[in-house]
């Protein structure tokens, strides 16, 4: 384990490197073929058995140790978002409208680092690595599921990956056991109303008025049918009707997405909002499309692997403090793999204390403190290493 810490510190500046290059050159989800190319090429340097191509962008890269043992999946994402970069970093993304905005390239970064490192312990290892690099992580349908269906699991015993966190503090790593992040689903609406010239409203059937008339109805979903200890979100994020200022319009559009943590309440919130669409258009006569499209589902990680990376990062230099976090709204399509295998999903601190202002996850200024690299990739080499060991012994006592 210190030879796995030192050699970590080592490549520390290189983790470095890896990200910021990453930064200055993003792809979005289902685009990443240059990012793609870029990893299999630096696994395949250190003579890493490799596949590309894994459901879409995904790329496989296997190390197998010199002893028997478990098949450790160690996952990290690495598509972009469609935003442009605000920030003054001289490593500031080159391309307009296109953002490493939620740490995706620290995740690559640091598993590549873990990857060399565990590289140069081959003749220790007892078992199989697999780097899972994921694509398009920010899109539904995502690159998990298609990955899955393409193998990126089979053998597999447990897999373990991390999020970087610009809200949490630099040191600290945040676990919890069950569900973790909330099954992330989008609405589309679309008011079928009647325009007309603004002086005459009365021969109208106004999508606007429907439509903020819509808005409201739909908060009482959460306030008022939904069980206050059951976290949930309804939230419509886009309202478009444009028109000139004096022509009300025919139609509007409004989108927005769903968060849930229980499948019963998704399917309630579901049928509901479309009862409360149906009732709210009905009112004024007018007509509705409604479409509802199921995203990731609920993160629910395994109790004993979860407690097993909290115990093993209390032990990682420059890990100040491991505590349980409460669940988030935010969804992630990691929680395919969770209903397929045995694994866990942790945070890992990323915030400067020295800061002014820690921006948010997919916001234009979004940054994170590198050296929360060094802490996520310590982590999840403890915890492979310490994996296999644990299982080496048992299989030993087994046999004993």
């Amino acid at each position: 384990m210190e030879k796995l810490y030192s050699n970590l510190d080592l490549v520390y500046e290189e983790m470095v490197e890896i990200r910021r290059f990453l930064h200055q050159h993003p792809e979005l989800s289902f685009e990443e073929t240059e990012t793609a190319a870029y990893i299999a090429d630096y696994h395949t340097a250190l003579g890493h058995e490799v596949r590309t191509n894994v459901g879409g962008n995904g790329v496989l890269a296997y190390l197998r140790g010199a002893k028997p043992g478990p098949t450790v999946a160690l996952r990290a994402d690495f598509d972009a978002l469609p935003i442009h970069e605000q920030t003054d970093v001289p490593f500031k993304s080159k391309y307009d409208g296109v953002m490493h905005a939620c740490g995706h390239d620290g995740h690559t970064a640091s598993l590549l680092g873990l990857a060399k490192v565990l590289n140069g312990l081959q003749d220790e290892l007892e078992g199989t690595i697999v780097f899972l690099h994921q694509h398009a992580e920010e899109l539904p349908p995502g690159g998990a599921i298609s990955m899955i269906e393409d193998g990126c699991l089979d053998g597999v015993d447990v897999i373990f990956g991390t999020h970087l966190q610009a809200q949490m503090s630099l040191g600290e790593i945040g676990y919890r056991t069950g569900a973790l992040q909330a099954a992330p689903d989008r609405f589309d609406i679309t008011i079928k109303g009647k325009g007309g010239h603004a002086a005459h409203p009365h021969d109208t059937k106004d999508s606007v008025v429907i439509g903020g008339q819509l808005i409201n109805n739909l908060q009482q979903i959460v306030s008022r049918k939904v069980d206050p200890l059951d976290s949930a979100v309804v939230s419509v994020c886009n309202f478009v009707a444009e028109n000139p200022y004096n022509v009300i319009a025919d139609s509007a559009e409004l989108v927005g997405t769903v968060r849930t943590f229980k499948e019963e309440t998704r399917e309630f919130i579901e049928k509901e909002m479309e009862r409360i669409i149906k009732a709210t258009c009905d009112v004024s006569g007018a007509d509705y499309v409604y479409t509802y499209t199921r995203g990731y589902p609920t993160l629910v990680n395994h109790k004993e692997e979860t407690e097993f990376v909290a115990e093993v990062a209390k032990e990682v230099p420059g890990v100040e403090a491991v505590k349980v976090t409460e669940p988030i709204m935010g969804g992630e399509d990691y929680a395919f793999y969770l209903q397929h295998v045995k694994g866990t999903f942790f945070f890992t601190g990323a915030r400067n204390e020295d800061w002014d202002i820690a921006y948010p996850h997919h916001h234009p200024k979004f940054d994170i403190d590198e050296r929360a690299l060094l802490h996520a990739a310590k982590v999840l080499g403890a915890a492979t290493l310490q994996y296999m060991n644990e299982y080496a012994n048992k299989s030993l006592n087994e046999i004993g």
